[in-house]
Protein backbone atom coordinates (compact mmCIF):
# COMPACT_ATOMS: atom_id res chain seq x y z
CA UNK A 1 0.00 0.00 0.00
CA UNK A 2 1.35 3.26 -1.10
CA UNK A 3 2.27 6.00 1.93
CA UNK A 4 0.68 9.46 1.77
CA UNK A 5 3.39 12.07 0.87
CA UNK A 6 1.84 15.53 1.26
CA UNK A 7 4.36 17.97 -1.33
CA UNK A 8 4.05 21.91 -0.79
CA UNK A 9 5.87 23.18 -4.51
CA UNK A 10 8.41 26.15 -3.96
CA UNK A 11 7.12 26.80 -7.73
CA UNK A 12 4.89 30.49 -7.43
CA UNK A 13 1.87 30.86 -9.43
CA UNK A 14 0.52 34.53 -8.56
CA UNK A 15 2.36 37.56 -7.00
CA UNK A 16 0.89 36.98 -3.79
CA UNK A 17 1.83 35.92 -0.15
CA UNK A 18 -0.25 32.94 0.18
CA UNK A 19 1.00 31.68 -3.17
CA UNK A 20 4.28 30.98 -1.44
CA UNK A 21 6.29 28.58 0.14
CA UNK A 22 5.78 29.47 3.83
CA UNK A 23 2.41 29.44 3.13
CA UNK A 24 1.73 26.36 1.45
CA UNK A 25 3.76 24.90 4.71
CA UNK A 26 1.62 26.46 7.21
CA UNK A 27 -1.20 24.71 5.46
CA UNK A 28 0.41 21.49 5.04
CA UNK A 29 0.65 21.86 9.01
CA UNK A 30 -2.51 22.70 9.42
CA UNK A 31 -3.55 19.48 7.74
CA UNK A 32 -1.84 17.25 9.68
CA UNK A 33 -3.29 15.53 12.60
CA UNK A 34 -0.53 16.98 15.04
CA UNK A 35 -2.67 16.93 18.04
CA UNK A 36 -3.24 13.20 17.92
CA UNK A 37 0.91 12.66 17.58
CA UNK A 38 1.62 15.57 20.30
CA UNK A 39 -0.78 16.97 22.52
CA UNK A 40 0.74 17.16 25.94
CA UNK A 41 3.78 15.56 24.65
CA UNK A 42 7.72 16.60 24.96
CA UNK A 43 8.27 17.21 21.01
CA UNK A 44 12.42 17.33 19.85
CA UNK A 45 12.33 19.12 16.60
CA UNK A 46 15.81 17.59 15.26
CA UNK A 47 17.67 19.66 12.40
CA UNK A 48 20.86 20.48 11.00
CA UNK A 49 21.89 24.24 12.71
CA UNK A 50 24.74 24.32 10.65
CA UNK A 51 27.88 26.73 11.44
CA UNK A 52 30.66 29.05 10.09
CA UNK A 53 29.72 31.26 7.01
CA UNK A 54 26.86 28.22 6.00
CA UNK A 55 23.64 29.89 4.69
CA UNK A 56 21.39 27.11 3.16
CA UNK A 57 20.24 25.46 6.24
CA UNK A 58 16.74 25.57 6.85
CA UNK A 59 15.11 29.17 6.83
CA UNK A 60 14.37 30.23 10.19
CA UNK A 61 10.85 31.17 9.01
CA UNK A 62 9.83 27.59 8.68
CA UNK A 63 11.34 26.64 12.01
CA UNK A 64 9.54 29.06 13.63
CA UNK A 65 6.30 27.90 11.56
CA UNK A 66 6.66 24.46 12.51
CA UNK A 67 7.34 25.15 16.08
CA UNK A 68 4.08 27.22 16.41
CA UNK A 69 2.45 24.22 14.75
CA UNK A 70 3.12 22.06 16.98
CA UNK A 71 2.38 24.36 20.15
CA UNK A 72 -1.11 25.12 18.51
CA UNK A 73 -1.53 21.09 18.84
CA UNK A 74 -0.41 21.10 22.53
CA UNK A 75 2.84 20.05 22.34
CA UNK A 76 5.97 21.37 24.05
CA UNK A 77 8.93 21.66 21.38
CA UNK A 78 12.62 22.22 21.53
CA UNK A 79 14.55 22.70 18.38
CA UNK A 80 18.40 20.07 18.61
CA UNK A 81 21.12 19.06 17.16
CA UNK A 82 24.80 18.24 18.05
CA UNK A 83 26.43 18.77 21.35
CA UNK A 84 29.20 20.86 19.78
CA UNK A 85 26.78 22.29 16.86
CA UNK A 86 24.37 24.10 18.72
CA UNK A 87 26.69 27.13 20.02
CA UNK A 88 26.67 27.58 16.23
CA UNK A 89 23.28 27.57 15.75
CA UNK A 90 22.94 31.56 16.49
CA UNK A 91 24.90 32.53 13.30
CA UNK A 92 21.57 30.82 10.74
CA UNK A 93 19.65 33.24 13.09
CA UNK A 94 18.63 30.36 15.04
CA UNK A 95 17.31 31.61 18.77
CA UNK A 96 14.78 31.13 21.39
CA UNK A 97 13.27 34.57 20.37
CA UNK A 98 13.22 34.01 16.83
CA UNK A 99 11.69 30.23 16.43
CA UNK A 100 9.78 30.49 19.37
CA UNK A 101 11.52 27.16 21.33
CA UNK A 102 14.69 26.23 22.99
CA UNK A 103 17.94 24.92 21.55
CA UNK A 104 19.35 22.11 23.56
CA UNK A 105 22.80 20.22 22.97
CA UNK A 106 21.59 16.66 21.47
CA UNK A 107 23.70 14.52 23.91
CA UNK A 108 24.22 17.41 26.86
CA UNK A 109 27.00 19.75 26.92
CA UNK A 110 29.61 17.24 26.41
CA UNK A 111 28.26 14.84 24.48
CA UNK A 112 28.08 12.27 27.13
CA UNK A 113 24.26 11.97 27.83
CA UNK A 114 23.22 8.83 25.69
CA UNK A 115 21.54 5.40 26.34
CA UNK A 116 23.48 2.47 24.66
CA UNK A 117 21.42 -0.01 22.47
CA UNK A 118 22.39 -2.61 20.82
CA UNK A 119 23.09 -3.01 16.80
CA UNK A 120 25.34 -6.12 16.52
CA UNK A 121 26.30 -5.58 12.75
CA UNK A 122 29.73 -6.49 11.66
CA UNK A 123 31.77 -3.73 13.51
CA UNK A 124 29.19 -1.62 14.98
CA UNK A 125 28.01 -3.49 18.14
CA UNK A 126 26.10 -0.61 19.80
CA UNK A 127 25.32 2.94 19.16
CA UNK A 128 25.21 5.64 21.53
CA UNK A 129 21.60 6.84 21.12
CA UNK A 130 21.26 10.76 22.70
CA UNK A 131 19.73 11.73 26.01
CA UNK A 132 17.49 14.15 24.97
CA UNK A 133 16.24 12.24 21.58
CA UNK A 134 15.38 9.44 23.59
CA UNK A 135 13.92 11.30 26.27
CA UNK A 136 11.59 12.85 23.72
CA UNK A 137 7.99 11.69 23.61
CA UNK A 138 7.65 12.84 19.97
CA UNK A 139 9.90 13.91 17.32
CA UNK A 140 10.02 16.36 13.88
CA UNK A 141 12.67 14.81 11.90
CA UNK A 142 13.69 18.04 10.45
CA UNK A 143 15.99 17.77 7.52
CA UNK A 144 17.80 19.69 4.87
CA UNK A 145 17.72 17.72 1.55
CA UNK A 146 21.24 17.88 -0.21
CA UNK A 147 23.83 16.04 -1.59
CA UNK A 148 26.59 14.16 0.85
CA UNK A 149 29.84 13.21 -0.17
CA UNK A 150 29.51 9.93 2.04
CA UNK A 151 26.15 8.13 0.64
CA UNK A 152 24.98 10.51 -2.29
CA UNK A 153 22.13 12.28 -0.35
CA UNK A 154 21.65 13.56 3.12
CA UNK A 155 18.09 13.59 4.13
CA UNK A 156 15.98 12.05 6.86
CA UNK A 157 17.79 9.02 7.46
CA UNK A 158 20.95 10.60 7.72
CA UNK A 159 19.77 12.83 9.88
CA UNK A 160 19.25 10.44 12.61
CA UNK A 161 21.66 8.24 12.50
CA UNK A 162 23.87 10.70 12.10
CA UNK A 163 22.61 13.57 14.02
CA UNK A 164 20.51 11.85 17.05
CA UNK A 165 23.38 9.65 18.19
CA UNK A 166 26.75 10.88 19.93
CA UNK A 167 30.07 11.88 17.86
CA UNK A 168 31.66 8.59 18.51
CA UNK A 169 29.25 6.27 17.12
CA UNK A 170 29.05 8.49 14.24
CA UNK A 171 32.80 7.52 13.67
CA UNK A 172 31.55 4.00 14.58
CA UNK A 173 28.88 4.15 11.88
CA UNK A 174 31.69 5.46 9.16
CA UNK A 175 34.07 2.92 9.93
CA UNK A 176 31.94 0.32 8.59
CA UNK A 177 33.06 1.39 5.35
CA UNK A 178 36.65 -0.29 6.04
CA UNK A 179 38.47 2.97 5.74
CA UNK A 180 42.42 2.90 4.84
CA UNK A 181 43.77 6.20 4.26
CA UNK A 182 46.43 6.72 1.54
CA UNK A 183 48.49 9.82 0.60
CA UNK A 184 50.50 10.95 -2.52
CA UNK A 185 53.24 12.72 -1.07
CA UNK A 186 53.79 14.25 -4.79
CA UNK A 187 51.00 15.63 -5.40
CA UNK A 188 50.66 17.10 -2.36
CA UNK A 189 51.40 21.13 -2.54
CA UNK A 190 51.28 21.55 1.81
CA UNK A 191 47.93 23.71 1.76
CA UNK A 192 46.76 22.18 4.60
CA UNK A 193 43.12 22.58 3.04
CA UNK A 194 42.63 18.83 4.54
CA UNK A 195 43.52 20.16 7.82
CA UNK A 196 41.41 23.36 8.14
CA UNK A 197 38.40 20.89 6.99
CA UNK A 198 39.18 18.46 9.38
CA UNK A 199 35.68 18.43 11.93
CA UNK A 200 37.96 15.97 14.26
CA UNK A 201 41.18 17.70 14.19
CA UNK A 202 42.83 14.40 13.51
CA UNK A 203 44.76 15.61 10.36
CA UNK A 204 48.50 16.79 10.58
CA UNK A 205 51.58 17.09 9.54
CA UNK A 206 55.14 16.51 10.63
CA UNK A 207 58.15 18.59 10.55
CA UNK A 208 58.84 16.41 7.26
CA UNK A 209 55.79 17.58 5.75
CA UNK A 210 53.66 13.73 5.99
CA UNK A 211 50.41 13.44 6.32
CA UNK A 212 48.99 12.13 9.25
CA UNK A 213 45.91 10.90 10.65
CA UNK A 214 45.13 10.68 14.38
CA UNK A 215 42.36 7.80 13.98
CA UNK A 216 40.96 8.16 17.75
CA UNK A 217 39.89 11.49 16.03
CA UNK A 218 38.98 10.59 12.94
CA UNK A 219 35.15 10.64 11.68
CA UNK A 220 35.76 9.13 8.37
CA UNK A 221 33.75 11.96 7.03
CA UNK A 222 35.70 12.58 3.96
CA UNK A 223 36.01 15.90 4.27
CA UNK A 224 40.14 15.42 3.69
CA UNK A 225 39.40 13.42 0.18
CA UNK A 226 36.57 16.11 -1.02
CA UNK A 227 38.90 19.32 -0.19
CA UNK A 228 41.89 18.54 -1.56
CA UNK A 229 42.58 20.88 -4.47
CA UNK A 230 45.18 18.24 -5.54
CA UNK A 231 43.15 14.52 -5.09
CA UNK A 232 46.23 13.85 -2.85
CA UNK A 233 44.27 12.27 -0.27
CA UNK A 234 42.39 8.52 -0.65
CA UNK A 235 40.04 5.93 1.31
CA UNK A 236 39.37 2.71 0.36
CA UNK A 237 35.30 2.34 0.18
CA UNK A 238 34.37 -0.76 -0.90
CA UNK A 239 32.45 -1.14 2.36
CA UNK A 240 29.96 1.49 1.14
CA UNK A 241 26.88 -0.77 1.14
CA UNK A 242 28.14 -1.64 5.15
CA UNK A 243 27.60 2.48 5.47
CA UNK A 244 24.30 2.55 4.30
CA UNK A 245 23.22 -0.49 6.04
CA UNK A 246 24.97 0.83 9.40
CA UNK A 247 22.70 4.08 8.93
CA UNK A 248 19.63 2.64 8.38
CA UNK A 249 20.20 0.13 11.05
CA UNK A 250 20.93 3.15 13.46
CA UNK A 251 17.94 4.75 12.30
CA UNK A 252 15.57 2.01 13.45
CA UNK A 253 17.22 2.20 17.01
CA UNK A 254 16.73 5.45 17.67
CA UNK A 255 13.22 5.31 15.83
CA UNK A 256 12.24 2.53 18.36
CA UNK A 257 12.16 4.77 21.31
CA UNK A 258 9.65 6.00 20.37
CA UNK A 259 6.05 4.71 20.46
CA UNK A 260 3.66 4.35 17.59
CA UNK A 261 2.49 7.81 15.80
CA UNK A 262 4.85 9.81 17.43
CA UNK A 263 7.30 10.98 14.71
CA UNK A 264 6.96 12.62 11.64
CA UNK A 265 9.22 13.69 8.64
CA UNK A 266 9.68 16.86 6.81
CA UNK A 267 12.37 17.21 4.25
CA UNK A 268 12.76 20.90 3.26
CA UNK A 269 13.90 20.70 -0.69
CA UNK A 270 15.45 24.78 -0.73
CA UNK A 271 19.09 25.83 -1.50
CA UNK A 272 19.80 21.60 -2.73
CA UNK A 273 23.69 21.74 -2.69
CA UNK A 274 26.41 19.03 -3.13
CA UNK A 275 28.11 19.54 0.54
CA UNK A 276 26.67 18.81 3.75
CA UNK A 277 26.06 21.71 5.81
CA UNK A 278 28.16 20.60 8.51
CA UNK A 279 31.09 21.94 6.31
CA UNK A 280 30.49 25.38 7.40
CA UNK A 281 30.46 27.38 4.34
CA UNK A 282 27.63 27.08 1.11
CA UNK A 283 27.80 26.65 -2.76
CA UNK A 284 24.99 27.55 -5.64
CA UNK A 285 21.66 25.92 -5.36
CA UNK A 286 22.31 22.90 -7.94
CA UNK A 287 18.98 22.94 -9.21
CA UNK A 288 15.61 25.58 -8.75
CA UNK A 289 13.78 24.88 -5.11
CA UNK A 290 11.81 22.26 -5.29
CA UNK A 291 9.65 22.76 -2.22
CA UNK A 292 8.68 20.62 1.18
CA UNK A 293 7.54 17.05 1.50
CA UNK A 294 6.22 15.37 4.51
CA UNK A 295 5.01 12.08 5.91
CA UNK A 296 4.85 10.04 9.03
CA UNK A 297 6.70 7.51 6.59
CA UNK A 298 10.79 7.63 6.44
CA UNK A 299 11.06 5.39 3.52
CA UNK A 300 8.24 7.28 1.04
CA UNK A 301 9.88 10.48 2.58
CA UNK A 302 13.27 9.88 1.46
CA UNK A 303 12.03 8.26 -2.15
CA UNK A 304 9.96 11.01 -2.82
CA UNK A 305 12.77 13.69 -2.10
CA UNK A 306 15.19 11.60 -4.34
CA UNK A 307 12.54 11.81 -7.08
CA UNK A 308 12.20 15.00 -7.09
CA UNK A 309 15.67 15.94 -7.52
CA UNK A 310 16.12 15.64 -11.11
CA UNK A 311 19.32 15.67 -13.38
CA UNK A 312 17.62 17.49 -16.01
CA UNK A 313 16.92 20.53 -13.77
CA UNK A 314 20.58 20.94 -12.95
CA UNK A 315 21.76 25.10 -13.18
CA UNK A 316 25.02 24.50 -15.76
CA UNK A 317 28.25 26.25 -13.91
CA UNK A 318 26.74 25.64 -10.39
CA UNK A 319 28.60 22.58 -9.23
CA UNK A 320 32.23 23.70 -7.34
CA UNK A 321 35.19 23.55 -9.55
CA UNK A 322 36.73 20.76 -7.67
CA UNK A 323 33.87 18.49 -8.89
CA UNK A 324 32.51 17.07 -11.93
CA UNK A 325 29.22 15.60 -13.19
CA UNK A 326 29.59 11.92 -14.67
CA UNK A 327 27.90 12.10 -18.21
CA UNK A 328 26.55 8.66 -17.40
CA UNK A 329 22.53 8.83 -17.04
CA UNK A 330 21.87 8.68 -13.27
CA UNK A 331 20.21 10.74 -10.35
CA UNK A 332 22.10 13.98 -10.13
CA UNK A 333 24.05 12.49 -6.79
CA UNK A 334 25.06 9.55 -8.11
CA UNK A 335 26.25 11.84 -11.32
CA UNK A 336 28.17 14.14 -8.49
CA UNK A 337 29.20 11.54 -5.91
CA UNK A 338 29.50 8.33 -7.97
CA UNK A 339 27.44 6.88 -5.12
CA UNK A 340 23.75 5.66 -5.57
CA UNK A 341 21.36 7.81 -3.27
CA UNK A 342 18.45 5.28 -2.87
CA UNK A 343 21.03 2.10 -1.64
CA UNK A 344 19.84 3.64 2.26
CA UNK A 345 16.28 4.13 1.19
CA UNK A 346 16.58 0.70 -0.48
CA UNK A 347 18.61 -0.99 3.19
CA UNK A 348 15.97 1.10 5.04
CA UNK A 349 12.61 -0.48 3.08
CA UNK A 350 14.02 -4.01 3.95
CA UNK A 351 14.61 -3.93 7.38
CA UNK A 352 11.18 -2.22 8.10
CA UNK A 353 11.02 0.68 8.03
CA UNK A 354 8.63 2.11 5.67
CA UNK A 355 7.56 1.72 1.70
CA UNK A 356 8.73 2.94 -1.43
CA UNK A 357 5.66 3.26 -3.11
CA UNK A 358 3.73 6.60 -2.28
CA UNK A 359 1.25 8.81 -3.46
CA UNK A 360 1.76 12.57 -3.51
CA UNK A 361 -0.74 14.81 -2.07
CA UNK A 362 0.04 18.33 -3.35
CA UNK A 363 -0.65 21.04 -0.92
CA UNK A 364 -2.24 24.13 -3.26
Amino acid sequence: MASEVRFASAKVKHLRAEDTLPAKFQRMLNGLDLKSMFDEKRVAVKMHVGSYFGYTTIHPVFVRLLVAAIKDAGGNPFITDGSFSVANAVGRGYTEEVIGAPILPIGGAQDKYYYEKPINFRSLEKVHVAGNIADADAMVVFSHGKGHGHCGFGGAIKNIAMGCVTVQTRGRIHALIDTEFSWNSDACRHCYVCRENCPGGAISFTDEGEFQVFLHNCRYCMHCVTSCPENAIDIREEGIRYFQEGMARTTKAVLETFEPNRVLYITVLTNITPLCDCWGFSTPSLVPDVGIVASDDIVATEQAALDSIKAENYIEGSLPAQLELAEEDGHLFWKIWGKDPYLQVETAAEIGLGSRDYQIVEIE
